[in-house]
């Protein structure tokens, strides 16, 4: 596993637009932990916000997360709690799920897909909108990013780290996942609509991608596994790893951990960006009242201090 024994400190990019400030991000590390601090401004030029299915404005953040210099995969999958999947090398965090449910509700167990069409969450060419609270975070590949990185070249890309410290590619990888000079390819997750016709008491109708459990993994149907990754090489691991990679198709960005995720990702209050499914206004997310959260919400565990900007 690569070690990188510095700091690295990536400030006063130019702004994405004149009204935003400056891209911060702070990266150390130590014996055990990296830690990303960054004030979630793209380095980028994001879409327009707000636009008329976002009504939010891009604002700074006080961002501080840890994740495991050495981690490790678990015994099994770790479930997803709605909390940020990962933070990008940008500082903007990877939040894939939608607060949005079926009958504005939770409890039904049917939740909208950002990308399966039913819902307009006014996403810009780089899969991102904002939140309530002015995070700008992505729902999928951050291509502004990417080609920022690559020059708009086939590159194996460094795109972040997720929440148990595995990190991040996409979308290309090598198509010999143990091999450093073998073609490269965009990666295919292994995921697929499911066929038929959802069950009593569900939104009904055929599956066709809109909510998230319209989907199934099906084993060796493309590159990645279960949770979007796979182990290789990558420019900064040459001697292997597991890598997540984020894709053109669901998952898009990971939906499960194969590592523990750090408590400092853990969700400080409700997810933003709750505008409803359709012909039910904006709205303001999981937490409004009247609606029970989703599981995984609670009182926030002890985390790092704001950082120092």
């Amino acid at each position: 596993m690569l070690k990188v024994g510095c700091t690295v400190l990536v400030s006063a990019c130019l702004a994405a637009s004149s009204q935003l400030p400056p891209n911060v991000v702070k990266i150390t590390t130590d014996d055990n932990y990296r830690r990303i601090q960054a004030n979630g401004i793209p380095d980028h030029t994001p879409g327009q916000f707000p636009n008329a299915h976002n009504p939010n404005v891009i604002g700074p953040q006080k961002y501080d997360y840890k994740v495991p210099l050495h981690p490790k995969v678990a015994e099994k999958p770790v479930a997803y709690r709605m909390q940020p999947f990962g933070i990008a090398v940008n500082g903007v965090v990877f939040d894939p799920f939608a607060a949005e449910w079926w009958q504005r509700n939770p409890a039904s167990g049917w939740q909208y897909e950002p990308h399966g069409g039913a819902i307009d969450l006014g996403l810009d060419s780089s899969n991102a909108h904002v939140q309530p609270n002015g995070a700008y975070h992505y729902h999928g590949i951050p291509n502004g990013m990417v080609q920022k990185i690559s020059g708009d070249k086939p590159q194996v890309v460094l795109v972040g780290w997720a929440a148990d410290g595995f990190p991040i590619y996409g979308p290309w990888g090598y198509s010999e996942a143990k091999n450093a000079g073998s073609e490269l390819k965009k990666l295919a997750s292994s995921y697929a609509i499911k066929q038929g016709e959802r069950p009593a008491g569900s939104p009904g109708g055929k599956y066709d991608g809109a909510f998230v459990q319209d989907y199934e993994y099906i084993e060796g149907k493309g590159d990645l596994d279960a949770s979007n990754g796979r182990f290789g090489v990558t420019p900064e691991f040459t001697e292997g790893t597991y890598y997540y990679v984020l894709t053109a198709a669901y998952p898009f960005i990971p939906r499960q951990f194969v590592g523990t995720p750090d408590a400092s990702f853990e969700r400080r209050g409700p997810p933003g960006g709750g505008f409803g499914p359709p012909g039910r206004g904006r709205r303001g997310g999981p937490g409004r009242p009247g609606f029970p959260p989703p599981p995984g919400f609670g009182p926030p565990p002890p985390g790092f201090p704001p950082p120092p900007f």
